[in-house]
């Protein structure tokens, strides 16, 4: 029997849920700058140094706003250009320990307010959320894998 046979409408039911959460906790995140601006210091931070053209497509923009938003990152001291020591002819963006710092103080504050969440549900909800955690964790493996694409 396969999963969808098991549990019919199970997996829209499941994605809607977590598509509805996760479009609520990004509702609530700081505007300090932008969504994609905030996604591109994530996808350095997870990733390691990146070519503007791999960031603009990770990122769904085109190639010259990503180079105005990484000019811009660059400004604030959130990333840094280097070369890359493979290929002389290419730009890596790399996160500086500023940027790095405030990908780290964005993510606690997300996981703060989802611990707030978290503590009006009831015993039996946390159990349920804690037995689900190896299969969050896979599915944001999943995620990752599919949208950063291959490292540089």
């Amino acid at each position: 029997m396969s999963r969808q046979e098991a549990a019919p409408g199970g997996s829209a039911a499941i994605g809607a849920a977590l598509y509805g959460l996760a479009t609520r906790a990004v509702r609530r995140l700081p505007r300090d700058m932008s969504l994609t601006s905030a996604a591109t210091l994530a996808t350095l931070e997870r990733t390691g140094p990146r070519r503007i053209t791999d960031l603009a497509a990770v990122e769904g923009v085109t190639q010259p706003a990503m180079t105005a938003l990484v000019r811009v990152m660059e400004e604030s001291g959130l990333v840094e250009r280097r070369g890359d020591v493979a290929d002389k002819r290419v730009t890596l963006v790399c996160l500086t320990e500023a940027g790095a710092s405030y990908v780290r103080t964005r993510r606690q504050a997300g996981v703060h307010a989802f611990e707030r969440l978290i503590g009006e549900l009831s015993g039996d909800e946390v159990e349920a959320l804690v037995a689900a955690l190896p299969a969050l964790k896979h599915l944001a493996e999943l995620e990752s894998r599919d949208r950063d694409g291959p490292k540089r």
